[in-house]
């Protein structure tokens, strides 16, 4: 099965309603609008193909970008083929949860999430706090640089208000993925929520809005999950 066949069958998947919803949150042509659940089952068809994940995102259409994420072999993904996909998303679903699940998964994660939230770009930017925050998520504590975590907490204290808007979103879910999954930063990241506030970002006119960090954490230790972990940053 080629790019071309995928883009076929996304186009019969397209819908206006879901289409209009996505481009409410910034999503941009050319695009079908095929709603995720229904892209999952070419996932469930297709499962890890590596080459087929880089031609679909090659395309420049939004759904095949972003399915292109969910079939990517990350096992194979290379540190210049991440690169790649940062520097030509779209719109915040390919910036803030394609390229960084994919990106997290890998070897490369760390090291380009630290790189990319150094970019002036907006949305590298947001990527890099995405991956980030996969990246703690996905991997047991003793595998993480509690340091350095703890030092980017503080930074997020101090940097965020003047952050870019997109940036400002991904810096919000970065302290609630330290809080909620590594039991050690718990603490600092609630410390920091307090700092911050409440995160204001603009949601493209959408009825959105951003997570309060520190309820969001809070409910979250309530419900038993400190220190969870999942198997993969991509759902």
């Amino acid at each position: 099965m080629t790019a071309t066949d995928i883009l076929q069958e996304l186009e019969t998947m397209g819908n206006a309603s879901t289409k209009r919803i996505f481009q409410n949150h910034g999503a941009q042509e050319p695009m079908f609008g095929v709603k995720i659940g229904d892209m999952k089952k070419i996932v469930q068809r297709v499962k890890k193909n590596h080459d087929l994940s880089l031609a679909l995102y090659d395309t420049g259409n939004s759904d095949a970008m972003y399915l292109a994420g969910l079939i990517a072999d990350e096992k194979k993904m290379t540190r210049h083929e991440l690169q790649h996909w940062v520097e030509h998303t779209t719109w915040m679903m390919h910036s803030e949860f394609t390229v960084p699940w994919v990106t997290a998964e890998t070897p490369h994660g760390w090291a380009l999430g630290l790189e990319w939230i150094e970019s002036e770009q907006e949305p590298i930017a947001a990527a890099g706090w995405s991956t980030l925050a996969s990246w703690v998520t996905i991997r047991p504590d003793s595998a993480l640089d509690l340091v350095e975590l703890e030092g980017l907490l503080k930074r997020i204290a101090t940097t965020l208000p003047e952050a870019p808007n997109r940036v400002r979103y991904a810096m919000n879910a970065f302290v609630i993925a330290c809080g909620i999954s590594v039991a050690p930063l718990h603490t600092a990241a609630l410390d920091t929520a307090g700092r911050v506030g409440k995160v204001k970002a603009d949601q493209g006119g959408t009825a959105c809005k951003v997570p309060d960090a520190a309820e969001y954490i809070q409910n979250a230790v309530e419900k038993g999950r400190l220190g969870s972990k999942k198997k993969m940053a991509r759902c």
